[in-house]
């Protein structure tokens, strides 16, 4: 967890709003959501419900947690969001920060969210969002992983195609 919980610098707030350390053993081989979103955004408005549901569904049996990074435009808006959403959040007043993770993994738009291994930091899936909505409403590929290799496999294969196989992302089969 040390690489997400350096990334994040400590910021990251339970629904108490107390500083929660995502080092502690409570976090360790969880699956983090960084979930990219806003009060004023109506696609993520019709996202949120959505993924509360697959949050209370899923996130003890699949071992999974969300941290909500905010783009409001001010505190009320995002405590009248937040007050919906069952799980932890970038401190609002640490947009500095948010931004920064924003340029990290290319956000150009919201509702968006990204899975990460939250022991390495490690991106696994990009598209969850879509994931949760329509291909896998389930969870029962959860959480998208690349696929790994068949054991089986000719270890001859040509390069590109490994570098190909490499650079898919969410593959559901």
């Amino acid at each position: 967890m040390a690489g997400v919980a350096k990334l994040f610098d400590g910021h990251i707030l339970n629904k108490e709003k107390e500083e929660i350390d995502l080092n502690n053993e409570k976090y360790k081989g969880k699956v983090l959501g960084f979930y990219f979103s806003a009060h004023w955004c109506p696609p993520c408005r019709l996202f949120t419900p959505k993924l509360i549901d697959f949050y209370k569904k899923y996130a003890e049996e699949k071992k999974f947690e969300i941290i909500f990074l905010s783009s409001d435009n001010d505190q009320e808006s995002f405590d009248e969001y937040y007050k919906e959403m069952p799980w932890l959040t970038l401190d609002f007043n640490e947009q500095d920060k948010k931004d920064e993770i924003e340029n990290k993994f290319e956000i150009s738009g919201i509702p968006k969210l990204i899975l990460v291994d939250g022991d390495t930091g490690d991106v696994i899936c990009t598209d969850a969002r879509e994931q949760i909505q329509s291909r896998d409403k389930e969870g029962k590929n959860f959480p998208w992983k690349e696929k790994a290799k068949d054991k089986d496999e000719d270890e001859n294969k040509d390069k590109d195609k490994d570098k190909e196989d490499e650079d898919k992302k969410c593959s559901v089969t």
